[in-house]
């Protein structure tokens, strides 16, 4: 495979172009089910609201926090031999989670009609082979989110690295929006059941991925590879004194907290106080295709401007986007074209809030890769995503104790009145995520006065 400039299409070689492609699939596999993935858990395996949230939070907060060390080793074996074992990873887990209700109908636990009849499987242990099935599938996925971001380091300079993450940012978006246009044509032929064959789709995307690593996947660049343990632990010892980097970090991880709203809270929200017939995979592809269209065009527009203010802009938007949110439950459940005021403020938030991510998550990862040394692209861009891991544990835990406090499931209620009178002030969910958007804002704005005033002082003094 030639990276030459020859080899190359628009100034990117065909190792960026492969590991942009590998990367759609694999977000359409991994949407496909994690926009589902709290009611697969409820509805096809039995965990109550707030069990299915704590697992979806660890799971996600997992896949975020094991780049940092998955990324350190991929730095070390080669980006190549990391792509065939994270997409070996994920084929094998998708399908165990297409396969495990199955065994656990063959174990007599349960019964998947018309409508799940559980016949003891809450009370038993057996649905916790998921925990297992989902770890595989976490250590498979944490590979893929330091690699694929390192990647488009290693493959572009400083002069094309704001556009390649652009073009790597509308790919995960490409991937997230198809993934997300599955699940609801799906459940609309064969109901409930689509929550389970969802996975075997995902299985075969990440299996197509892995077909084309093995096969197209080159690269010029081994800068780290062969590193001893001393030098990765080195560099581990850096990036954790970066406090630039840390603040950064958990200022950002504000943003995310709101973000995983749109799948902690979002669907059952909806589906809940909108009606059985709204759709939460097409309510939740408002975001992708929103940062398909306008992230290119919102990265242009701030080309001359630092990261920290592209990202500061983005940040104020969040608040704005949960407060819309808000507002559906306020304006009440009423129809306009066909359509509830509940999911017309829900997509209105959505639109606002893939709005923001346009501003924010380009310039992220370049801010990110720019502190990279050569050869610990992979550890860098892994740690980036450490605020991922902070908002899915804080997130979807927040998401679990909201939900039931504020829109419980109406099947815990003796009649709709009473589920009625439970969920009157559903909208104060998202006044929650509001003001943490508004605090996460607010510092940031400070964190980029204070080190523009430091780096001012060392230029003065220099």
């Amino acid at each position: 495979m030639n990276n030459s400039p020859k080899g190359a299409i628009k100034g990117y070689s065909t190792a960026f172009w492969i590991s942009n492609t590998v990367e759609l699939f694999e977000r359409m596999a991994y949407y496909a089910i994690f926009i589902v993935l709290t009611i697969y858990l409820s509805t096809t395996l039995g965990f109550n609201d707030f069990e299915a949230s704590m697992i979806s939070g660890l799971f996600s907060g997992g896949l975020y926090l094991l780049p940092i060390f998955t990324g350190a080793y991929a730095d070390k074996i080669g980006f190549r031999k990391s792509m065939i074992i994270a997409f070996s990873l994920l084929s094998i887990s998708y399908l165990g989670l297409a396969v495990l209700p199955t065994f656990l109908e063959a174990s007599g636990l349960v019964n998947y009609g018309i409508v799940t009849h559980f016949k003891g499987l809450q009370e038993s242990s057996e649905r916790w082979i998921i925990v297992p099935i989902l770890f595989t599938l976490m250590i498979g996925g944490s590979f893929i989110k330091s690699i694929i971001s390192a990647s488009v380091a290693k493959e572009t300079t400083e002069a094309t690295r704001a556009k390649g993450y652009s073009i790597f940012y509308m790919m995960v978006n490409v991937g997230a929006f198809t993934g997300k246009t599955i699940i609801d044509p799906l459940r609309n032929q064969i109901g409930d059941q689509a929550y389970i064959y969802i996975n075997y789709f995902s299985a075969t995307m990440t299996f197509i991925a892995l077909l084309a690593v093995i096969l197209f996947y080159r690269s010029a660049h081994s800068a780290g590879q062969g590193k001893s343990i001393k030098e990765i632990g080195q560099g581990f010892i850096r990036i954790l004194t970066n406090w630039r980097l840390l603040i950064l970090i958990l200022i950002v991880t504000g943003f995310w907290i709101v973000q995983q709203q749109l799948y902690a809270t979002m669907p059952k929200y909806v589906i809940r106080m909108a009606g059985e017939t709204a759709k939460p995979g097409w309510i939740a592809n408002v975001n992708p295709f929103i940062v398909v269209c306008c992230v290119s065009f919102v990265t242009r527009l701030m080309s001359k401007k630092s990261a920290l203010t592209s990202i500061n802009i983005g940040m104020f938007l969040i608040p704005i986007s949960a407060l819309l949110m808000a507002c559906g439950n306020l304006l009440g459940n009423e129809m306009f074209a066909n359509i509830s005021n509940i999911t017309i403020m829900m997509v209105l938030g959505i639109v606002v809030q893939a709005l923001a991510e346009c501003f924010i998550s380009p310039r992220y990862l370049e801010y990110f890769s720019l502190q990279a040394p050569k050869g610990e692209e992979g550890m860098y861009l892994g740690f980036s995503h450490l605020h991922s891991f902070l908002s899915s544990i804080l997130g979807f835990g927040l998401a679990g104790i909201l939900l039931t406090k504020y829109c419980p499931d109406p099947m815990l209620f003796d009649n709709h009145a009473a589920w009625l009178a439970a969920s009157q002030h559903a909208h104060y969910i998202w006044y929650y995520f509001a003001g943490i958007g508004l605090i996460a804002s607010i510092a940031l704005l400070v964190f980029a006065k204070i080190t523009q005033r430091i780096d001012k002082k060392k230029v003065n003094e220099g």
